[in-house]
């Protein structure tokens, strides 16, 4: 990885977690397309340096706000998710007997389940907020209702990025007060 994809990727990073100010103990969902941030057709050419990049700025702002990570597959792994075991414990969700390599799951989820002391694949999560790079469509993995947040650079590489975080429904009508 050349240095300035890993100066963009710290860069990216902090600002990501800094615009969505989640509280300790909140779930944010990456879902990265590498062959994306390099220009190719996604599922095409990924690269594990990238991926292993990305992971580490992500993690290390994780641990400073404690905020747990979840790392999304590709489509040949029904988009399952990367998480740390007790996280998956913890909230009890639904784990899977697979885990992601290179050509199903991605290079992104490959590295993520390579770096965690304890990884596990779920199902399905509902997360407090999540990124997409390279248009991975994470939305299904995100609690209602979700609101996209802009950050100051509209791409990583060479994908698109999204980002959005979740807020309380609003119900209720005209005389509804709301906190």
């Amino acid at each position: 990885m050349v240095r300035w994809e890993i100066e963009e990727s710290g860069e990216m990073v902090a600002e990501l977690f800094e615009k969505l100010a989640l509280p300790e103990g909140s779930l944010c969902v990456v879902g990265c397309s590498t062959s994306e941030v390099l220009g190719n057709q996604i599922g095409k050419g990924g690269s594990m340096d990238v991926a292993k990049g990305l992971f580490e700025a992500l993690k290390s702002e994780a641990l400073k706000r404690k905020i747990s990570l979840a790392f999304q597959c590709c489509e040949h792994l029904n988009r399952a998710l990367v998480v740390e075991k007790e996280v998956a414990i913890s909230k009890n969700w639904i784990q899977v007997a697979a885990r992601p390599v290179g050509d199903a799951g991605g290079a992104m989820a490959t590295a993520a389940w390579e770096a965690m002391s304890e990884p596990t694949l779920v199902a399905q999560i509902q997360a407090d907020a999540g990124i997409d790079i390279g248009q991975t469509f994470i939305g299904m993995h995100l609690r209602q209702v979700a609101v996209p947040i802009r950050l100051s650079r509209r791409y990583y590489g060479l994908a698109v990025i999204g980002v959005a975080k979740s807020r309380l429904p609003l119900i209720g009508g005209v005389r509804t007060q709301y906190s």
